[in-house]
């Protein structure tokens, strides 16, 4: 049963049941009607709401979200619950519909590690059940402003504090059924209490804090015009209201980009179990490279309890590496993620810097984060082969490089991979899991196992130039450049891919980056000599003959004045000119056809990667775009973008390309292959 019920005492005790979190499906609505009836025909003094597990609730099944909602409905069944002398009873999560399900109750009790929120927006969608109107009753206008438009969850120390939740207790149950019925009987409910009073101020912060964070949204302008609402509507219109919105939206292009991209993160971080039982977890790391990666990635291991030793090559470097760790530790103690007395607790026993190899331990991993040459990384890896034992896991964190080639000559070829973090390593979520050609589903097993500790999404790609996101970027940046060559001009690019969603454009985010960087990776590749593309000068001419290495130099594709930046007539003058000395007539290009072609082009790119089985799963590379390159979330990544377009829509804009411009675009054979099959993108998941 999804829900169960006990009446005894003049008592009804209702229970969601439904592993492993609760979620509120239509047997679970079903259950709480039932059980609801049932307390009313008993004619109760007290209704007790509470869960199964450890967990109240964890809000409404997201795999209904894409059908027609199913009877009952939770509105019309809070609508009962909230006649009723009810206490919710909480543990853990209530979140989404399970908090509603509070709301519609007198009294909340909580668990002091129990959490609580209405995080609905974050899937596209807004509290549908209650929450836009009854919230902001119990706990005022601002505080509900707060909570709602940008999905935040609360613990139930801060719950108490605004009103949500009543009393706080180590068993919310028992502390439910002590609960004198005098006191249940006295106490009023949300839907009887008066409507919040207005506060424009609080209302305008909401939409300033909306457009800052959460831009391009939908959702969280509605959810703080329902909010707003709850202040002048009468009860039943703002539940008429929130209701149908809720419906509006969850059959939205958002709201199924949104779901899309939780259920990928969750099947990725659950993907361990494919290669294998779990494994014993680590607990010594050695880290080569002491810079900003190297010990961005030492700090995440040490933060989860590992031994790390960290690795450099002279006196010097050893003390870059102990203060650039330093300044990680105490940057968490500023930001309040730690106390003084704790980091340098954890730097002391967990952190250990070496010069050299002579004196490693025999640990379970090697990370090497040194600098992006091949020759130099081979190097570290005959080293760590003759310093530790055979079971070591060696990882390279490699962006770009021949995971295969790095490895060559190395004892026991089965335990090494590569492990791109992406940066700060301590804060990005994104990991690329690069299996080489011998790595074993142990070692597989061992990196994903880590991952997850490591609170990290993971991904697994093939070898190949850049592996799935870098090489993708490579390409969405190749396009841009076409695009300045035959018309447009960096800042135009860069305003169009932003009003997109994309969080920077391609050539604000090299100069933050650093133009060297790019031109470095270039001429590794020797763009100039390789045949079967369109080598476009004007990158390397900025770096070559303008001396612009992007904001480190305050000039790069924009002139920097401290952190404001600026069109550079320099720079539109020499792409001008590059066009000329290329005989090209230069067009206007509006901001969708900007748009189109960058995004076709990553489109293209990831429908490549997939067919040579570098990436697995479309899912996987929308998982890397959204949370490696700031492709916007509520777009969903390229290839759910693609199936949204319709993939003979996507073929047919590829093949008109293609035949403008053949060295630049082809259509990929498996985009053939499926729309022959009639099946989206998504059935490959």
């Amino acid at each position: 049963m999804s829900v169960t019920h006990q009446i005894a005492d003049d008592i009804c005790i209702i229970t969601l049941d439904n592993p492993p979190v609760n979620v509120i499906g239509a047997a679970v609505r079903t259950g709480l009607l039932a059980a609801i009836e049932a307390a009313e025909a008993a004619g109760v003094s007290k209704v007790i709401v509470t869960g199964a597990g450890g967990v109240f609730a964890a809000g409404a099944d997201a795999k209904e979200f894409g059908s027609a909602p199913v009877p009952p409905h939770l509105p019309e069944v809070l609508a009962r619950l909230a006649k009723l002398p009810a206490i919710a009873a909480i543990s853990g999560a209530a979140l989404g519909g399970g908090l509603e399900i509070a709301l519609a109750c007198r009294v909340r009790i909580a668990h002091p590690g129990a959490t609580l929120g209405l995080p609905e927006v974050t899937l596209g969608v807004i509290p549908g059940a209650g929450g836009t109107q009854r919230l902001p009753r119990v706990v005022g206008l601002a505080n509900a402003l707060g909570l709602i438009p940008e999905g935040r969850v609360i613990g139930a120390a801060e719950a108490r504090r605004i009103g949500l939740v009543d009393q706080i207790a180590e068993d919310p149950l028992q502390a439910a059924l002590a609960l004198e019925v005098g006191a249940l009987a006295a106490t009023i409910g949300a839907d009887d209490r008066p409507a919040p009073a207005a506060d424009e101020a609080a209302i305008e912060a909401a939409r300033a804090t909306a457009r800052k964070r959460m831009a391009g949204q939908t959702a969280p302008a509605i959810a703080i015009d329902l909010v707003a609402a709850s202040t002048r509507l009468p009860l039943a219109e703002g539940l008429q209201q929130e209701r149908a919105a809720f419906l509006g939206l969850r059959s939205s292009d958002q709201a199924a980009a949104l779901r899309h991209v939780f259920f990928a993160e969750r099947a990725a971080m659950s993907r361990g179990k494919d290669f294998g039982p779990k494994p014993s977890p680590m607990t010594t790391a050695v880290v080569v490279g002491g810079g900003n990666m190297g010990a961005s990635i030492a700090y995440a291991l040490g933060t989860i309890g590992l031994s790390v030793t960290l690795v450099e090559t002279d006196a010097a470097g050893v003390e870059r590496a102990r203060a650039n760790v330093s300044r990680l530790f105490d940057d968490a103690v500023s930001r309040g993620k730690s106390d003084a007395e704790s980091a340098a607790r954890q730097l002391a026993e967990r952190f250990r810097f070496v010069q050299g190899y002579d004196d490693l331990p025999a640990a379970d991993i090697a990370i090497e984060a040194a600098f992006e040459d091949l020759g130099v990384k081979k190097a570290i890896f005959a080293a760590l082969d003759k310093a530790l034992p055979e079971t070591t896991v060696l990882a390279t964190n490699t962006s770009y490089l021949d995971v295969n080639a790095i490895f060559e000559g190395i004892r026991a070829p089965g335990r090494v991979l590569g492990m791109h973090f992406f940066s700060p390593a301590h804060v990005m979520k994104l990991l690329e899991v690069v299996r080489a050609a011998q790595t074993s589903q142990d070692t597989l097993a061992r990196a994903f196992a880590l991952a997850s500790r490591l609170k990290k999404i993971p991904v697994e790609a093939g070898v190949c130039d850049g592996f799935i996101g870098n090489r993708i970027l490579t390409r969405y940046r190749q396009t841009t450049d076409i695009l300045l060559i035959e018309g447009a001009l960096p800042a135009q690019i860069d305003a169009a891919l932003e009003g997109f969603g994309m969080a920077m454009g391609p050539y604000a985010v090299q100069d933050l980056s650093g133009l060297d960087i790019a031109y470095a990776n270039r001429q590794r590749k020797n763009l100039r000599a390789q045949p079967g593309i369109r080598y476009i000068p004007i990158a390397d001419r900025m770096v070559e003959d303008a001396k612009r290495l992007g904001r480190k130099t305050n000039a790069g594709w924009y002139d920097y004045d401290g952190r404001s930046r600026k069109a550079s007539a320099l720079v539109d003058d020499l792409v001008r000119q590059v066009s000329a000395e290329k005989g090209i007539v230069r067009r206007d290009f509006d901001a969708s056809q900007i748009v189109d072609r960058a995004i076709l082009s990553m489109i293209e790119e990831g429908l490549q990667i997939l067919d040579e089985g570098i990436a697995k799963r479309p899912a996987d590379i929308d998982l890397v775009m959204v949370h490696g390159y700031a492709f916007p979330r509520w777009r969903g990544g390229p290839m759910h973008l693609a199936d949204r377009m319709g993939l003979p829509e996507v073929r047919a804009r590829i093949a008109a390309l293609a035949a403008e411009d053949p060295l630049s675009w082809r259509v990929p054979p498996i985009l053939d292959r499926l729309i022959a099959e009639g099946r989206p993108l998504s059935a490959l998941n």
